[in-house]
């Protein structure tokens, strides 16, 4: 019968724009690894100028956090009808990596250090690591508010908060071997706050890699749209429905509906599009109305067999 959709006409506003944080958070960690290379090569301390390595990371994962938000927000084109969105959900998954590598790095480094002790430095590197906490606590607050709708900003959280994480762990470290010079405390709170990174971190790197395989968002439950959608008085049957994110921040849903005979279309439509938009927040919406007779499609015969 028909074929209509909704392609997003209906938002009331746009999405947040993070270009400040990015902009900020970015410029003030290169700031941070600056003083950290300068303290280090001027007290002769290796731990500092490898913690700024490790803040290079961090960096990188802003950078590619925002590259993959300005690729979100490239219009759609002629071969690309869906634009560059899907670049936001691969860069939440290369920050899921990279994090994870992170970890694996704490983790190593822990463990060789209780078979090799290394003496944890003195009130210089406590004071910079001090200063490494507040930076990138007050960066990840920036993307505190976006990071439960948007899992490329949560990356982004998640890189600055597990950096706060391993600052602090320096500090603790540093602070405790002082009062009790025991070897076992630095490396045990490493591989402690490796720990946190990875629960947190796991997370991330499962969502974003059953977005790029084009699952359903975590956040939206198949069967309730499906439920909702048929709950509908002119609509017989929902068949060959299909929820997927076009972004971090975007979803798309396409279905064959089976309608009553007579029923008004462009009514049902507007009905359902706007019942699916502020229950799941889907605005991107294509259905085909058919009548009961033509309700088969070549998916249910495959589904059958």
């Amino acid at each position: 019968m028909g074929h209509h959709h909704n392609h997003g006409s209906d938002h009331s506003h746009g999405p947040p724009n993070y270009t400040y944080a990015f902009t900020f958070g970015i410029g003030l960690n290169l700031i941070y690894i600056a003083v950290e290379v300068s303290y280090g090569l001027a007290v002769d301390s290796l731990a500092l100028l490898a913690d700024a390595g490790h803040n290079v990371s961090d960096v990188l994962g802003l950078l590619l956090a925002w590259a993959g938000y300005r690729l979100s927000k490239i219009p759609p084109s002629t071969r690309r009808t869906y634009g560059w969105r899907s670049g936001s959900i691969l860069a939440a998954f290369l920050n899921a990596l990279l994090l994870l590598i992170a970890v694996g790095a704490i983790a190593w480094e822990a463990i060789e250090r209780f078979s090799h002790p290394v003496q944890v430095a003195g009130n210089t590197i406590m004071a910079v690591a001090g200063v490494g906490v507040f930076i990138n606590l007050l960066t990840a607050l920036l993307f505190l508010r976006g990071r439960k709708n948007d899992i490329n900003i949560q990356g982004a959280f998640l890189h600055m908060a597990a950096d706060a994480g391993v600052s602090l762990g320096v500090v603790f470290a540093g602070l405790m071997t002082k009062i009790y010079p025991v070897n076992w405390i630095d490396p045990t709170v490493s591989l402690v706050v490796a720990a946190v990174v990875l629960v947190s971190t796991w997370s991330l790197f499962r969502d974003s890699t059953a977005l790029l395989l084009h699952a359903v968002p975590p956040r939206i439950d198949p069967e309730k749209v499906n439920y909702l959608l048929r709950s509908h008085t002119a609509v017989i049957s929902i068949h060959d429905l299909h929820i997927w994110a076009m972004s971090t921040t975007e979803t798309a849903l396409t279905a064959h509906v089976v309608v009553q005979p007579g029923c008004e279309f462009n009514q049902v439509l507007k009905e359902l599009r706007k019942t699916v938009a502020d229950q799941f927040e889907i605005e991107h919406v294509t259905l085909q109305f058919e009548a009961e007779s033509d309700s088969r499609c070549p998916q249910d015969e495959d589904d059958a067999i």
